[in-house]
């Protein structure tokens, strides 16, 4: 459970006001005092905590990536079923929290080193949960394994960066809990048919490649 306000530091405070400014308007547009105020803070505590707006937007980046990794590190692998396990966990986060969802489209979507810097971070990610789901699956695939972390990366984050134009195309909320366990099968079919070439549901046989490294 996320602490309320109150319970927050002045540091995390300003930080929590930040990612909430940052999602709806953008960095650029959110001026250092405006998330001051919004975290009921003196402006001269954003430079005393963080030494400018893009040292607290950097501690905002780390955050994000704290709070996806601390998600990952939870989930339940159940029956072994990793990349089930992973789905989850990524639809769970992602539909439960419309600031993560509108933080990231903000900044994925700027033209700027911090917005690449941490789409790096987010692809190194997709890189070590690829290679445990190659090793899961017995270490053997037909991937293109400089590709497949882009590919992995695009299938999650591109519903969010995407959900303005993708909602009117839909009927139902596309982060309704049945919308995403729908989207998080699909998706999951769909790396699993394409990257290891192989359907658990029949007798198939493999005929997929042993994993290298790019």
């Amino acid at each position: 459970m996320r602490a309320s306000p109150s319970d927050l530091t002045g540091r995390a405070r300003l930080r929590e006001a930040a990612l909430r400014l940052f999602a709806q308007r953008g960095f650029a547009a959110t001026s250092a005092r405006a998330v001051a105020a919004e975290a009921g803070l003196s402006p001269a505590l954003v430079m005393h905590h963080f030494g400018s707006k893009e040292g607290l937007r950097a501690a905002v980046d780390e955050e994000v990536l704290a709070r996806i990794g601390a998600a990952l590190r939870e989930r339940d692998p159940s029956g072994g079923d990793l990349m089930g396990a992973l789905g989850e966990v990524s639809a769970r986060m992602f539909g439960a929290d419309p600031v993560l969802r509108g933080y990231l489209r903000r900044v994925l979507q700027e033209d700027s080193p911090a917005s690449a810097a941490l789409f790096g971070r987010l692809l190194e990610g997709a890189r070590t949960e690829l290679e445990r789901l190659i090793a899961a699956e017995g270490g053997r695939t037909d991937a293109d394994l400089e590709w497949a972390p882009f590919q992995m990366l695009c299938l999650i984050v591109g519903p969010l960066l995407l959900e303005p134009v993708m909602q009117p195309n839909l009927d139902r909320p596309m982060f309704d809990a049945q919308v995403l366990a729908h989207r998080s099968a699909a998706n999951q079919r769909l790396l699993r048919l394409g990257l290891f070439g192989v359907d658990p549901s029949t007798d198939a046989p493999d005929t997929a490649t042993p994993a290298r490294r790019r």
